[in-house]
């Protein structure tokens, strides 16, 4: 069983292309020095719209490539081993998302679902729906909704900072962790999301229920409340 946080960000800005394109073999050496250091045996580069080739493993963890793409109803993680190397923020549908990841062999998992977001309702054949690190107060809202679509949970912290990796990550049961075994395990649901109670990553929470709620960008479903229940705690 490997332990992959399958949510990651090598830049804790958005925009700034150049700037980023500098910067970015430093964040992925920092995402993947605080993922060995959290005791985690990968990390997938999520980056907004963009993709960049590393190291298949660097500081001793495998480095996955992957992709978050924003759709034309929220984010859908591409993750595997050939994404696309750059989308336009808005354009596609999350069904278009979705074939261009099975058509690259990778699979499509659903982010922070009730974030500024109406995937989840879309009509599109996703391999996997996301526990987020930032909002693990809505895992219950997520399990049911996996079960409501018969999907598997996959977790991932959505680390923009170092020291946020590994805050929620995935359990993925292969036996070796390349890009085509943890796709085969996604969609076959040897995967389940852990996240960690660690008191940093729960004040961290905190803070961002704050800021998206200030913003507007949290939902809830019908019968629930952003905020309430009790944080699932490290399996």
């Amino acid at each position: 069983m490997y332990r992959i946080d399958l949510h990651a960000h090598t830049r804790f800005f958005h925009g700034h292309r150049r700037l980023g394109d500098v910067y970015d073999p430093l964040g992925g050496r920092l995402l993947a020095g605080v993922a060995r250091a959290r005791g985690l045996d990968g990390v997938a580069t999520t980056n907004h719209d963009y993709y960049r080739a590393f190291d298949d493993e660097i500081t001793g963890v495998a480095v996955l490539p992957g992709i978050e793409i924003s759709t034309t109803r929220g984010h859908v993680l591409v993750v595997g081993p050939n994404p696309p190397s750059e989308t336009d923020p808005g354009e596609l549908t999350p069904g278009e998302v979705v074939d261009i990841a099975h058509e690259r062999d990778c699979a499509a998992i659903i982010a922070h679902p009730y974030r500024n977001s109406t995937v989840r309702e879309a009509d599109a054949a996703f391999d996997a729906i996301e526990v987020n690190g930032k909002h693990p107060r809505t895992r219950e809202w997520v399990e049911r909704l996996a079960d409501q679509y018969e999907l598997p949970m996959t977790g991932g912290s959505d680390a923009h900072y170092p020291i946020e990796v590994g805050r929620a990550y995935t359990a993925v049961d292969v036996d070796d962790p390349t890009p085509e075994n943890v796709v085969a395990a996604i969609r076959d649901g040897r995967v389940e999301p852990r996240v960690a109670d660690w008191l940093p990553y729960r004040l961290i929470g905190r803070l961002y229920r704050y800021i998206h709620a200030e913003k507007d960008q949290l939902d809830a479903p019908d019968w629930a409340t952003p905020g309430v229940g009790t944080p699932p705690e490290d399996d």
